[in-house]
């Protein structure tokens, strides 16, 4: 019965990717909310930012999913990648958190993962003020929308993106690259 759960919400998750996705043109994605994508199409969204070029290099090299967790540094702090293997969370559990200095692109290796979704400037109840230092806040606002992260897709969330990550059933085995903003 669990592996009937497990691969229904895959399903779900690859149509709703899909109809989310092909509907809207790829500027218009990148100016009005988050970007969701399998890992083939990276090649559509390199031009949005310099950064993303070495990112998505990083993220389509073979035996990716043997890396261990922890922080690889492609680039100092201009370019890392953080490797993750952590249970998911409910939603309840799950915090809308966002960054001023960086750009995430959360690339799903193994598991389902579902994302919360909000734009920042929405986002009025603070949790946890702006840490320059982590550069990240958390809010105590409900998101806007939620999306399924099927394995092998990323998600790219910009700081004007409030996004409540790593909710799922099971282990979540992801890939976050931090990409400094302004370069």
């Amino acid at each position: 019965m669990k592996k009937y759960n497990i691969l229904t919400t895959a399903i779900i998750g690859v149509l709703f990717f899909f109809l989310s996705c092909t509907d809207m043109p790829k500027d218009k994605q990148a100016r009005d909310s988050m970007i969701l994508a399998p890992l083939e199409q990276a090649g559509e969204y390199i031009d949005l930012h310099p950064g993303f070029v070495r990112a998505f290099e990083f993220l389509q090299q073979e035996n990716i999913d043997t890396l261990s967790p922890g922080r690889y540094d492609l680039a100092g702090d201009t370019l890392f990648a953080i490797v993750s293997r952590d249970s998911g969370k409910t939603r309840q559990q799950a915090r809308l958190e966002a960054h001023r200095k960086y750009i995430d692109i959360q690339y799903v290796i193994a598991g389902v993962e579902e994302m919360g979704w909000r734009p920042t400037a929405e986002c009025t109840q603070i949790a946890t003020p702006y840490d320059i230092e982590k550069d990240i806040m958390f809010f105590n606002d409900v998101p806007k929308t939620w999306t399924i992260v099927p394995p092998g897709s990323f998600v790219i969330f910009f700081p004007k993106d409030a996004h409540a990550p790593m909710v799922g059933t099971g282990e979540i085995h992801k890939i976050v690259c931090k990409v400094l903003e302004a370069q």
